[in-house]
């Protein structure tokens, strides 16, 4: 089973994430991770644009598929998002790379794209590796 096959089935279990809001994960490597959202209606807030909670979801997601495999599991201890810019198109990317990992901390930058590759959000995110 290749690492991708491996996430995707593990991440299974991420119901929120993978069924009720839709990001699908395209690719994964050692400390990185990309995964995508088509907007559709249901990411909308009042105002037509993208609900910050869905780019939030997704950087937070990333993260995890980054930091996490079925023998690793690493959680969440602060987290920033800065929203920079409003999407351009209904295809979101966010790809989670690894800045810092330590024995038992660790610090990745998770960038979310537009589909014309306007950057739309940076999240960063310490975790904590639990094993």
């Amino acid at each position: 089973m290749t690492r991708l096959e491996e996430a995707r089935t593990y991440f299974t279990g991420d119901r929120f994430a993978t069924q009720t809001t839709g990001i699908v994960i395209e690719a994964v490597e050692d400390g990185y991770s990309r995964c995508s959202l088509t907007v559709e209606e249901k990411h909308m807030a009042a105002h037509h644009h993208v609900m910050g909670g869905a780019l939030f979801t997704m950087a937070d997601f990333a993260f995890a598929v980054a930091t996490n495999t079925p023998q690793q599991l690493t959680v969440t201890t602060t987290s920033n998002i800065s929203y920079i810019s409003m999407p351009k198109d209904n295809r979101l990317t966010a790809e989670c790379s690894r800045i810092k990992d330590g024995k038992r901390a660790c610090y990745y930058e998770t960038r979310i794209t537009d589909g014309l590759g306007n950057l739309v959000a940076v999240v960063t995110a310490m975790g904590m590796h639990m094993n």
